[in-house]
Formats: C-alpha cells, structure tokens, sequence
C-alpha cells in the first residue's frame, strides 16, 4: 500500500514522535473525562477522546499476514488485559477491606463470570478495560480486510463498511450489554477504516475550515456527545463526524509541536498502563483530593508505575 499522506510509517521503520504526542493528548484527555464527570468540559472531551484511539490505530495499519497478526493481537492485547484486570481485583479487595467497605466482586464464586465477561460487566476502577479488547477485535478484522483490499481508498471498502455502520447505530438501541467491548467493535472497525483512509490523502490547506466548523460543533456540545463504551453514538454521522474532525485536527497539530513536545510524548508511550490505572487511582482518590489534584495523580502515579514495569524486564513482559 503506498503511502501517500502523513507519514505514519518512516522508511526503514522507526517511531515518529507526532504518534506518541497525539496518543499523549488523547490520554490526557481521556483522564480529564474520567476526573471531570459532568459538565462543559467533560463533554468537549467525551467529544473526541476515545474515537481519536481507533483512527490512531487505523492510520498506523497496514496488511498482514493474517494468522500471524491475529497470534500476534491475542496475545500481545490480552496478557497485558488479564494482568492489569487480576492486579486491580487484588488492589480492590485490598483497599476497600481496609476501608471498611464491600470490595465490587465479592460474592465468589459467582464473579468469575462477569470478570471473565469483562465489557459492560465491568465498573468502578474497572470501567475502562471494554477499551483494549474492542480495539483488538475490530483490528483483526480490519486487517481480514486489509487482506484482501491492500488499499483503504479502494470503493469496495465504502460498501463493506455501510452495513458496519448501519449496524454500529443499531446496537446501542437494542441493549447496552457488551462482552469485552463487542457491542462497539462495529463502529470501531469504521474508525479504523477512516483512520487507514486518511493516511493515504494529502493534506489540503482548505479542510482546515470544515474541520474547525464540525469540531467546535462537538467540543462546544452543539451536538450530542458520545459514550462509545455503551454504544451510543449521538447524532448519526454528526456526532462521530465531529470526534473525526477534531481528531484529525489534533493529528495536524501533533506533527507541528512534536520536536518539542517531549513530555507529551512521553505520556504517550505510556498510554496503555495509564489507560489501564487512572481510573483506579480516581476511584480511590477522589473522595480525598480537589479535581485538578486528582487530575494530576491520576497522569503521574500510571507514568510511574509504567517506568517502573520498564525497568524490570520480567515485568515488561507481562504488563506492557
């Protein structure tokens, strides 16, 4: 597949700083929409957040081979997934016993089902691990697709994601039980596509405009926000239309400040253990802390803990 637009994959290889800066700010926003939990602000980053992951990860895709990258996904994904989810169950019973409180999965053995079904199962310090499995889904089927359609600009790749899409709005009206985050593996796999789309076009000086207008639609709550965690998407085509549009702009804006965005980067590599952590440290801490302290606890004790799994390589292995 040629790669026509934005340098997601250096000749030779390599890391670009730009994808670490924008897997930064997604992070960072994601946890000021988990610390700010109603109003202005919470939705402007509701607005864009976890969409802005699934294009990252599509803009960066490209074909495998199919039984090797599938290995590959289930493994590398759901490790990680397992020991972050068993170590925060441990935590859990740990802190609230000390508290005095009821830890969430007490009544053994009965939990095993519902951990073990993860998604909407999963609340508390746990709410956001729908997030890991889902993207991993929609990626091997993305890369099923690939497969076969190398390249994302190709038509037939527009008709077979109608029906996902179609089917993405559907769900969430029909229930909000979804094991391991399926439920938005539909919408996921269309942001991939998008994200992979987008890679192969060059930017043009005059999509900035209908980019600004459709992303200050979401980020000033003129159309409704999202919660793709229980499928609810706001306006068709809009709304997403919105968290697309912001996201590329913060892709644009991500290349212009990468070589000095040094301690954004950083963030960014450790996107997943923070990912993984923040809402625990904002479950227990919050009864403790004011929002902007919280705020910087939750970015803070996830970046250490995840300098801490890199310096011990057996660790490394299992949680990164």
């Amino acid at each position: 597949m040629e790669n026509r637009g934005h340098g997601a994959h250096p000749p030779g290889g390599g890391r670009l700083e730009w994808i670490d800066v924008a897997r930064g700010i997604g992070i960072m926003a994601v946890v000021v929409g988990h610390v700010w939990t109603r109003g202005s602000l919470r939705d402007a980053m509701y607005s864009f957040h976890m969409p802005l992951f699934f294009l990252l990860s599509g803009l960066l895709s490209r074909p495998q081979p199919v039984a090797r990258f599938t290995r590959r996904q289930l493994v590398s994904q759901m490790r990680p997934y397992a020991a972050f989810l068993v170590m925060l169950i441990v935590a859990d019973q740990i802190i609230e016993t000390m508290k005095g409180g009821r830890p969430i999965f007490h009544d053994w053995p009965k939990d095993v089902l519902p951990i073990l079904l993860g998604g909407s199962w999963l609340r508390g310090p746990f709410t956001i691990f729908w997030f890991v499995p889902c993207l991993m889904m929609a990626r091997i089927l993305f890369n099923l697709g690939l497969a076969r359609w190398p390249d994302p600009l190709d038509p037939r790749w527009a008709w077979a994601m109608l029906p996902c899409l179609l089917f993405a709005y559907g769900a969430g009206e029909f229930g909000t039980l979804s094991p391991l985050g399926v439920l938005t593996v539909p919408m996921a796999l269309v942001l991939l596509w998008i994200g992979a789309a987008w890679q192969c076009l060059s930017w043009r000086g005059w999509m900035f405009v209908p980019l600004a207008l459709l992303s200050l639609a979401g980020l000033m709550a003129m159309v409704p926000t999202l919660n793709m965690k229980a499928a609810d998407y706001g306006w068709p085509l809009l709304t997403m239309g919105s968290a697309i549009a912001t996201s590329f702009l913060l892709f644009r804006f991500s290349v212009r400040i990468a070589p000095f965005g040094g301690w954004i980067a950083a963030v960014g590599r450790a996107s997943l253990v923070i990912m993984y952590l923040h809402v625990a440290v904002i479950h227990y801490l919050s009864p403790y802390l004011g929002k902007p302290w919280l705020l910087m606890q939750a970015l803070i004790l996830p970046l250490a803990a995840y300098y801490l799994i890199r310096s011990a390589p057996g660790a490394s292995r299992i949680f990164l």
